[in-house]
């Protein structure tokens, strides 16, 4: 039977793991995480964790593979030091996008990501809004999977948007649109868009439904560039749509992001804190979802052995 829950934060996201430590009413654990000089990573628990019910945040976020290798040199300390659970709570899974062979001789990082986890020594994977659903069938151990759906649909409500129509970035992400457009009661369109090799660019081609004279929500799992928001953005002005709101569960935001956001002249960036968003990211427009309440209650549910579904009802 483990003891307390512990909850212990890398260095990825120190901010939500204090405000899901706030959620639970409780103190976030003392660990000691850093580099020494020749980039190797160091990770000494400062507390007794023999027994107890261990979570690590750690989204992936940017250095990426510096904060994969800290998350497992984490949970390795964690088993290693007797810890009765661990529970790898990852905001944000990078490498989704690599979740099949869709070219010759690629591989297929996702999978691999998982299995480094499992090797290390995770009990458990608590995330949110994956790339792709196939990646839960990735994992050996459990894996519950949270939606921003509802908190920023929640939002959505709040602004009492008229005359929207949801649209999706592409036709893999249609589902992802339409159960938004069912919470808001909204039509659904569909970029139908190509994306050109391995650069990250991509090329709008039609919109799939009636958008002309309507305003718009463009929704995507994440914004990294924002070139797929820009040509969806531009596909749809060329077809006559009004004031446009841009949505993205995971706010990666490389390279020319920022800037790229800043010349489509949006009504709203709408996103969410998975992934920690520095000051020179925050623009005026943008809003930002806390997702601390339901990482705080799936804790709470996880460790008490309730149904962590039973959120979504």
């Amino acid at each position: 039977m483990y003891t307390d829950l512990a909850v212990f934060s890398g260095r990825a996201h120190p901010e939500l793991a204090n405000a899901i430590c706030n959620r639970l009413g409780r103190q976030l654990g003392k660990v000691d995480v850093f580099e020494f000089s020749n980039e190797n990573i160091f990770v000494q628990y400062q507390e007794n964790i023999r027994m107890r019910d261990v979570y690590l945040v750690q989204p992936f976020s940017t250095p990426v593979n510096t904060s994969i290798m800290e998350l497992l040199v984490m949970i390795d300390a964690a088993k290693r030091a007797s810890a009765g659970r661990i529970t790898a709570v990852i905001p944000y899974y990078a490498y989704g996008r690599s979740d099949k062979k869709d070219q010759p001789r690629v591989p297929i990082t996702a999978r691999l990501i998982a299995n480094m986890l499992e090797t290390a020594g995770a009990d458990r994977i608590l995330t949110t809004n994956l790339h792709a659903g196939q990646i839960q069938g990735f994992f050996n151990i459990p894996l519950d999977e949270l939606n921003a759906l509802y908190p920023v649909s929640a939002h959505f409500k709040s602004e009492r948007l008229e005359n929207y129509t949801v649209v999706a970035t592409d036709v893999g992400d249609e589902k992802r649109a339409r159960d938004m457009a069912v919470r808001l009661g909204t039509s659904l369109a569909i970029i139908d868009k190509r994306r050109i090799g391995n650069t990250g660019r991509t090329e709008a081609m039609n919109v799939i439904g009636e958008v002309e004279g309507k305003n718009v929500l463009i929704l995507d799992d994440e914004i990294d560039t924002a070139g797929t928001i820009v040509a969806a953005v531009n596909a749809l002005r060329a077809n006559g749509c009004g004031e446009v709101i841009v949505s993205g569960y995971h706010p990666v935001l490389s390279g020319p992001a920022i800037e790229r956001l800043k010349s489509v002249n949006v009504r709203e960036i709408v996103v969410t804190d998975t992934l920690p968003i520095g000051p020179e990211k925050r623009l005026p427009n943008m809003t930002v979802i806390p997702m601390a309440a339901q990482f705080g209650d799936a804790i709470g549910r996880i460790h008490s052995g309730q149904s962590v579904g039973a959120l979504f009802q």
